[in-house]
């Protein structure tokens, strides 16, 4: 498969503040530096550890030696935090800006969706913004002819076609940038997390399209979100960032439990030491671990397989029913519900001092796509007493594979939501 994009040693640096009188000092040694053969003193007082992007001078490194290589007619994603890197990264690829280190190659013309407002002449209708932005490309005019109709129609904003740019609306302007990228004929498409300005219908609509370029047409897709549902749909590989630096280039699913495990800082399975066991003086936490049906810590299920939660304790003083409690977190923060055993299904009256586990099945078809953050906690009812409560225990993250999937049927497309019970249907004849 021929490489489509060659990232090599690539890095940016940016300087903080207003540029003084010193700057054409400044470049002026950087070029004798560089005629010499010598460091670039530009970037030798911008040093930094792998701990921060920023040093003790007003120079700040936004990215530091990325290296990557991205196959024709992938989808590829790029993920990170705020500041990771994300939108510096797609401006170098873009053009828009020039790496202070390293180099792009790059094969085939590119179509980019940055910020808003990037690529349209606020002055210019509609319609003169498409002809120019396919004029860009190298696109002949009876070839952007060709598209018109479709770009309009996919935009939908036909009534508006030949009114100034200026006066459309941001969500008006992203529809239309949008089309113009993906429907002119460029061979690299690139999409910045812009589609958040547009509604959750047209949302859905860009990710189809995109899904259709990248698998139906062979052109390379590079998308970054902070949505990991849209991530995981679309691409098939990830680039994760951090601090300007890659930490992962992988199949999607990898890279996205790598960020949300070290986004949240846990794991699907808690041990504690010893000397720092959660708890009081009647029952202490040994250990937490999500698990398949045969005990097997993992990281991942599918959407349609059985979650396990085993909460290992110690007792330390009898005469207490103890019981235990589970909160359910996404990723958002939104509690999905809690669950608390009844009656007599956990444990039976006062328990001996020693070591127990409690293992609770959650059925597979309940969870939606996404990260699940379990809390634990351990109660006594009467009088009610919480021994120990750990919010942020345990993090999993649920995968739709889209294959043999009962709560899709024969459906493909996105689907929102919290969560995704199987329910029962019923069709009758009246």
């Amino acid at each position: 498969m021929a490489k489509a994009i060659k990232v090599e040693n690539l890095s940016k640096v940016y300087q903080l503040g207003e540029i003084g009188t010193g700057t054409l000092s400044r470049d002026l040694e950087r070029y004798w530096a560089r005629m010499m053969g010598k460091e670039d003193p530009f970037l030798k007082i911008g040093e930094v550890n792998e701990q921060s992007t920023k040093s003790k001078t007003d120079i700040v490194w936004s990215l530091k030696d990325i290296n990557f290589d991205v196959e024709q007619g992938d989808a590829v994603g790029i993920i990170g935090s705020n500041g990771a890197g994300k939108s510096t990264l797609l401006k170098i690829l873009s053009r828009v800006t020039s790496p202070t280190t390293g180099s792009v190659k790059i094969k085939g013309r590119i179509a980019s969706l940055l910020e808003v407002g990037t690529g349209f002449h606020p002055e210019l209708s509609g319609r003169e913004n498409v002809y120019l932005n396919g004029a860009i490309l190298g696109m002949r005019k009876a070839e952007i002819k060709r598209k018109f109709d479709e770009i309009l129609d996919f935009a939908g904003v036909e009534r508006y076609v030949d009114t100034p740019v200026k006066r459309y609306s941001s969500g008006m302007y992203v529809r239309l940038a949008f089309a113009v990228a993906a429907h002119l004929e460029s061979e690299i498409l690139i999409v910045d997390e812009v589609l958040a300005v547009g509604d959750a219908e047209f949302q859905k609509k860009c990710l189809g399209k995109m899904s259709e370029v990248s698998k139906g047409e062979g052109r390379t897709v590079l998308f970054v979100s902070h949505n990991m549902d849209a991530v995981m749909r679309l691409c098939s590989h990830a680039i994760l960032l951090k601090n300007g630096y890659l930490t992962g280039f992988d199949n999607t699913s990898n890279i996205v439990d790598l960020y949300l495990r070290s986004d949240f800082g846990t794991t699907a399975r808690k041990d504690w030491p010893e000397n720092e066991l959660p708890g009081n003086d009647v029952v202490k936490l040994l250990a937490v671990k999500a698990n398949d049906i045969s005990g097997n810590v993992k990281d991942a299920f599918d959407i349609t397989e059985d979650v396990y939660i085993t909460v290992k304790y110690t007792i330390l003083s009898a005469g207490y029913k103890l019981n235990p409690a589970l909160n359910f977190f996404n990723a958002n923060g939104i509690n999905l519900f809690d669950s608390h055993q009844s009656g007599h299904t956990v444990s039976n009256g006062q328990t001996a001092p020693g070591q127990y586990e409690w293992v609770i099945n959650v059925p597979g078809n309940l969870f939606a796509e996404g990260t699940i953050i379990i809390g634990v906690a351990i109660v006594t009812h009467d009088p009610f007493l919480i021994h120990v409560h750990i919010p942020e225990t345990i993090a999993f993250t649920m995968i739709d594979k889209g294959e043999n999937n009962p709560t899709r049927g024969d459906y493909r497309g996105s689907m929102p939501g919290v969560l995704r019970p199987l329910l029962k249907w019923e069709s009758r004849n009246l």
